[in-house]
């Protein structure tokens, strides 16, 4: 282990070189190009069996050990957000209107540089080494998904994978077995009534006051309807209506998300929202459009291999607490992974000590401590084969 170890700090330069390359260059959701491409190029460059545009944009690259065994995968994303970055750093995303804002620069050189450091002991793994190298994990309906029905799990065994995370301090790494991130869908609703003059209210259905009855009522479902044992969130984070100021406005269109971790209460969100809208509108003659759509699945970490983790990291270098983490509300598509295989996914502290508190992900200031990229190839690389030598 020492050798890796060894071998991925002499990586770390060149990774935190194709971070800052990745961050300037970003590339959005299902419109990756050159990201995919100089992925296959380094894996290539190393010798691994590349596949390409795997569930259309994805890069899986295969390392085969010195003997035959069992097969690890690990997966990192690439894709970027449309936010337009506000940080001035030397290596400042030079694409108008697309940055790097939540790591996924950072996952991709974290694989690429371990990828190098087992390439460079490969004749001492029993067994074999998938690197998935993601597409489109912002946006349902995601990578994950088409990548695995395109085979990038065939023959795997168990899988690891990790976020860096900003607000947790560097040296903290958080794992949980279990519901660890939420399942994430989305909602959208029109309201349509009966536009008028602001000054004759009686001769109109107002979409507006309906509108905002629904959001109000619609959170009753959280407080008075979902088991109070159980977590659910709602959150209408778009209600528009563009009129007048002195018009009775006959159409709202509503948008939000729904997060949950439980299937039963999943289905009962998505069943009573739809009828709370109806009760919202029906007796005032306003008619609606509702449509709900699923998105990703939660992320359920499974025991055995999150025991896995959270005993070995203890010895990393550069790990200075393991912590269970409470669930999360936010979405990750890893939970498909997941759904067919073994594995665990876990959040590499990632805060500077000199910061008093994180720009958080999804922010134009987003950032990380580039140190996160070696803590977590550390610990993916250790997972990696310790898994295949105990399973041998």
């Amino acid at each position: 282990m020492e050798k890796l170890f060894t071998l991925l700090d002499h990586n770390f330069d060149e990774m935190v070189a194709i971070r800052r390359h990745l961050h300037e260059y970003p590339e959005l959701s299902f419109e990756e190009v050159e990201t995919p491409a100089y992925i296959a190029a380094f894996h290539r460059a190393l010798g691994h069996d590349v596949r390409e545009q795997v569930g259309e944009r994805g890069v899986v690259a295969t390392l085969r050990g010195g003997k035959p065994g069992k097969t690890v995968a690990l997966r990192a994303d690439f894709d970027a957000l449309a936010i337009q970055e506000e940080n001035e750093i030397p290596y400042k995303s030079k694409i108008d209107g697309k940055m790097h804002a939540c790591g996924h620069d950072g996952h991709t050189a974290t694989l690429l540089g371990l990828a190098k450091a087992l390439n460079a002991i490969k004749d001492e793994i029993t067994g074999s080494v998938v690197f998935i190298h993601q597409h489109a994990e912002e946006i349902a309906p995601g990578g994950a998904k088409p990548m695995i029905e395109d085979g990038c799990l065939d023959g795997v065994d168990v899988i690891f994978g990790t976020h860096l995370w900003a607000p947790t301090p560097i040296g903290d790494l958080l794992v949980r077995d279990g519901a660890i991130m939420a399942a994430a869908d989305k909602v959208e609703i029109t309201i349509q009534g009966k536009g008028g003059h602001g000054a004759e209210p009686h001769h109109s259905i107002d979409a507006v006051v309906l509108a905002s009855q629904f959001v109000v009522n619609a959170q009753q479902l959280i407080s008075r309807r979902i088991d109070p044992l159980k977590s659910a969130v709602l959150t209408l984070g778009h209600f528009e209506a563009i009129n007048p100021f002195n018009v009775i406005a006959d159409r709202v269109v509503l948008a939000g998300t729904v997060r949950t971790f439980d299937e039963q209460v999943r289905q009962q969100m998505e069943d009573e929202l739809e009828s709370v809208l109806k009760a919202t509108c029906q007796p005032f003659g306003a008619s609606y459009n509702y449509r709900y759509t699923r998105g990703y699945p939660p992320v359920y970490n499974h025991v055995e291999d999150t025991a896995f983790i959270a005993q070995l990291a203890n010895d990393v270098p550069g790990v200075e607490n393991v912590i269970t983490c409470p669930p999360f509300m936010i979405g990750e598509d890893f939970g498909y992974y997941l759904e067919k295989v073994p594995g665990t996914f876990f959040f590499t502290g990632a805060k500077k000590p000199e910061w008093e508190e994180a720009y958080p992900h999804h922010h134009a200031r987003f950032d990380f401590d580039e140190r996160a990229m070696l803590i977590a190839a550390k610990t993916l690389g250790k997972a990696t084969l310790q898994y295949l030598q105990k399973n041998k």
